[in-house]
């Protein structure tokens, strides 16, 4: 349906592609993964015509039409929400303008007569009727309310408009759907919204994500771009990442015999398998697995961080205690008397639909921001560590990243131990000696863990970690808090860190807050839960 021939893209001497064949079908869903720089939002502007290759083409099956989610959240502002989403199907707006400016003509003539009805008729066969319809029940699915569908784009708010710059890419049922983060300022339940509607979605999908459990739901098939290649693979994020790295240990196993190996991938195909059938997840659009070829099957060469939290000291059982706890801003309610008594190996997931209330909850938990009333205390043995949402405040001076990271060193001051430190996230030589103000934003979040690590909490306290980081850091940051043995309290929009990561779920509403023993899948199915979830709010 849609196929690149001999893409080649380079910046000077920087080569991103390399004369990239691969062609994209049918009911297929497609995830494009790759390093931080990889190239995954480039090469889907080359797709959508947005970014010129140096040298070969795309071609689109005649008569197909695609759709790309926007990424100029200014574009539309001058035009309604309804009529935003309704844009996205170009032939069909034109079409309603044409219809338009036709009938609203002062001296409409006989031939203008035939002309509106052509148009009409055109406008019947593409289901012009329902396009109104259509447009409002995708804006209700992503939780863009009815009193906001005739307001100018220009006074939504950021999140607002991401959600409506979606329901556009998704509206008229594109061949072709291109979608760049399209989870990113969107809640988990809206997450699952776009989940369910992309495994009914009869088209083709190419879809560039960092939620894993995302790329796990939707995908059929991995696109991975490595080493200025891009190579396809059937199955979803998990299957690839798993299977590349049972190859990397295969490839390391020098004396292991080729029929060893082979049979060794055979069974972990055959569990893969038996485990996909009987997922909900995705089932109906996932391939069999059993037509893999087995030589497809190849290491990664990623990099992954080395993520290890230790505690200087083990806490005793007093961990912390939260007692009527209060905090509203001019115009809501974030926390509304909580009560809380967080126990030893505890690791907490907290959710609200107002993420204001977690980050509120965070900082006066850390001191930087004050409760309208209630207390809390922390038991003695406990020393905790924070990685913020918004850690602009820390990467303020012209410090290199040795002599930034060593002022958080309450004991070891010594320049090997602190470049250990910034080694287990990547930054190594050189780069080292980077100024803590030119980083972006995954390079910050990785100095901020380099920190936490430094700091060796028991208590660790995270919102919303995942964000600007790649797959490979995500990866890392999962297992380190699963293997981590001291008590976490944390906030994420990434189902698969909230669901593996957390045993106590803690939801915060304007009205109160709920409080399971519970894994984040099991909370959010139960049904004898959902009343309480619903009485918060």
């Amino acid at each position: 349906m849609i196929s690149t021939q001999n893409i080649s893209l380079a910046y000077g001497k920087r080569v991103l592609f390399d004369e990239v064949n691969i062609k994209f079908t049918g009911n297929n869903c497609y995830g494009v993964i790759g390093a931080n720089g990889a190239g995954k939002s480039t090469f889907l502007k080359i797709l959508s015509g947005e970014v010129d290759a140096n040298s070969g083409q795309v071609i689109l099956e005649p008569g197909k039409r695609m759709a790309v989610l926007s990424q100029n959240h200014y574009g539309f502002d001058e035009n309604t929400v309804l009529d935003t989403v309704m844009m996205g199907h170009t032939i069909l707006w034109n079409l309603m303008k044409e219809k338009e400016a036709i009938y609203m003509k002062p001296d409409f003539s006989e031939a203008d007569g035939i002309k509106a009805s052509e148009l009409e008729g055109q406008f019947a066969e593409m289901d012009g009727w329902n396009a109104e319809s259509d447009a409002a029940s995708l804006l209700s699915g992503l939780d863009i309310t009815e009193d906001l569908h005739y307001m100018l784009m220009k006074d939504l708010n950021g999140s607002q408009k991401v959600r409506v710059l979606l329901a556009q890419a998704l509206f008229g049922n594109p061949d072709i759907l291109i979608l760049d983060e399209p989870t990113n300022d969107l809640d988990i339940h809206t997450v699952s919204w776009l989940e369910d509607f992309l495994l009914e979605f009869k088209n083709t999908v190419i879809v560039v994500s960092h939620d894993r459990h995302f790329l796990d739901t939707v995908c059929t098939n991995i696109v991975d771009i490595d080493f200025s290649q891009v190579k396809l693979y059937t199955g979803n994020y998990t299957f690839w990442y798993q299977s590349s790295q049972l190859a990397l240990t295969q490839r390391s196993s020098a004396n292991k015999k080729a029929e060893e190996k082979k049979k060794e991938l055979q069974d972990f195909i055959a569990r893969f398998s038996a485990n996909a059938s009987k997922s909900k997840q995705a089932t109906s659009r996932r391939k069999l697995l059993d037509k893999i070829n087995l030589d497809d099957i190849q290491p990664s060469t990623r990099r992954y961080p080395a993520i290890i939290f230790t505690q200087t000291r083990e806490a005793g059982d007093q961990i912390l205690e939260i007692k009527g706890l209060n905090k509203k801003t001019d115009d809501k309610i974030l926390i509304n008397n909580l009560d809380l008594f967080v126990n030893k190996g505890d690791k907490i997931a907290f959710l609200s639909k107002d993420s204001m209330a977690t980050t509120a909850l965070f900082e006066i938990l850390t001191g930087a921001m004050k409760a309208d009333s209630g207390e809390f205390k922390f038991g003695q043995t406990i020393t905790h560590s924070y990685l913020p949402n918004d850690n602009a405040e820390y990467f303020e001076s012209s410090d290199n990243l040795i002599d930034w990271l060593r002022q958080y060193s309450d004991g070891e001051k010594d320049e090997v131990y602190i470049r250990g430190f910034l080694g287990k996230m990547l930054f190594s030589g050189e780069e080292v000696f980077k100024k803590c103000s030119v980083l972006s934003g995954g390079e910050k979040v990785r100095c901020m863990l380099s920190r936490m690590m430094l700091k060796q909490g028991n208590l660790l306290i995270i919102d919303e970690p995942t964000n600007h980081l790649d797959l490979e850091s995500i990866q890392a940051f999962n297992n380190a808090l699963k293997d981590f043995p001291g008590t976490v309290l944390f906030t994420s929009h990434d189902h698969e860190f909230t669901h593996t990561v957390a045993n106590r779920i803690v939801e915060l509403g304007p009205k109160g807050f709920v409080d399971k023993l519970s894994t984040y899948d099991d909370y959010i199915e139960n049904a004898a839960w959902a009343e309480q979830r619903k009485s918060v709010y």
